[in-house]
């Protein structure tokens, strides 16, 4: 039996005082606690009236065998309770029976698997847009504000003139098979990200840095999200590239000055190209017109000559003719038009020797023959003496 069992201890409570006297260990005169709060309640009392309370509800009489059995209802139901889960919009729910996959849970509301340890349930949120920076963190300094630190072992990569860029890169991404992202691959945020540095690194390999740093950047973009893409769908990991992007795509500072000067030669070099071409676009055109020009007139000097030729042939044919027919009339006339030619440009002074005696007549040949260009003088009518002296 308790002590609330005695008689003498029914309106007691474990402290020694009267259930209903205020006066007690308190001392009398009706005095409080300090404080002034009300008497503490009667654990004892409080416990026997719950245990009335919960026989009264249970049937029949009970015993610790009839309450272990209640106990053991109660976590069953509890265990079994335990295998509800609820699919939210944008989520996909992975049940897996024994560390296998079982299915794939997308369609929103209430859902049930056997609970664990039969099967296991993982959420994976499916339509969620993630980000991942390549070649910088960032951070929250201590004032609250956002802040960006580079990493040099991410960033810096050598292009195919053998220059170095630093570039920032961020990489927007998604899952669309959950099962594959949980079991194709291990670490799938770290082996992301190197599949992208070194599709990265493939591209920028290939490229000069003058175009990565200025109107090139799109275009390197879209092949590293092309490259991404095709070696994350042959590892099977159920993820889609959404975006890459090139934040920043400058030149490395230790090389800044190299770079200026090396850019500043191409720059002189284009120049000289640029005057050798405008020189070459000028002088071709010249060229060309010239070579036609004397092409034409060597075809028409040839021509001239070709037709001279003709004719004279068929002139010695003609003559030659002629020649048959009358030779000595042929003879007399080649000799008359042969001493002609001859005797045209001579300067000769002929004398008839039938001519009058110390009288030679004399015509001035050499005038006659600048009348083209002044007219001729008189000619004079001059006479010698026997003696040979011109009068």
């Amino acid at each position: 039996m308790g002590w609330d069992d005695k008689p003498d201890n029914k309106r007691k409570n474990p402290w020694g005082r009267p259930g209903n006297d205020d006066r007690g260990a308190w001392g009398g005169g009706g005095q409080r606690p300090p404080g002034g709060g009300n008497e503490p309640p009667d654990i004892d009392e409080m416990l026997r009236r719950a245990q009335q309370n919960f026989r009264s509800v249970m049937p029949g009489e009970l015993n610790s065998f009839s309450i272990i059995g209640v106990i053991l209802l109660a976590v069953v139901a509890l265990w079994l309770a335990s295998g509800f889960f609820i699919v939210n919009p944008g989520d996909n729910v992975v049940i897996q029976r024994f560390g296998a996959w079982v299915r794939t849970v997308d369609k929103e509301g209430l859902g049930y698997h056997f609970p664990a340890p039969i099967e296991t349930a993982e959420t994976v949120k499916v339509n969620e847009l993630r980000s991942m920076n390549i070649g910088f963190t960032e951070a929250y300094d201590r004032t609250g504000e956002r802040g960006q630190r580079d990493l040099p072992e991410e960033s810096l990569m050598l292009t195919s003139d053998r220059n170095i860029v630093d570039l920032n890169i961020v990489l927007q991404w998604s899952i669309k098979s959950a099962e594959d992202f949980i079991f194709n691959i291990e670490d799938q945020e770290n082996t992301i990200k190197q599949v992208a540095q070194s599709a990265i690194r493939d591209v920028v390999g290939q490229t000069e840095m003058f175009p990565i740093i200025t109107n090139k950047r799109e275009e390197v973009a879209a092949k590293t999200k092309a490259i991404i893409q095709q070696n994350l769908d042959e590892y099977r990991s159920g993820v889609t590239i959404s975006q890459v992007l090139i934040k920043k795509a400058e030149v490395h500072p230790d090389v800044q000055d190299a770079f200026q000067d090396v850019q500043s030669a191409k720059q002189d070099a284009e120049d000289v190209q640029n005057r050798a071409e405008a020189y070459r676009e000028d002088i071709l055109p010249k060229a060309r017109g010239l070579a036609t020009q004397m092409n034409r007139e060597a075809e028409g000097y040839r021509q001239s000559v070709i037709a001279k030729a003709n004719g004279d042939a068929d002139r010695f044919n003609s003559v030659y003719a002629a020649y048959l027919g009358g030779k000595d009339v042929t003879k007399e006339r080649i000799y008359i038009e042969t001493m002609e030619e001859v005797l045209k440009n001579a300067q000769k002074i002929i004398l008839d020797k039938n001519g009058g005696q110390g009288v030679v007549p004399y015509l001035p040949l050499n005038e006659l023959n600048k009348s083209s260009v002044r007219a001729a003088p008189k000619p004079e009518i001059q006479t010698t003496t026997p003696e040979g002296l011109v009068q």
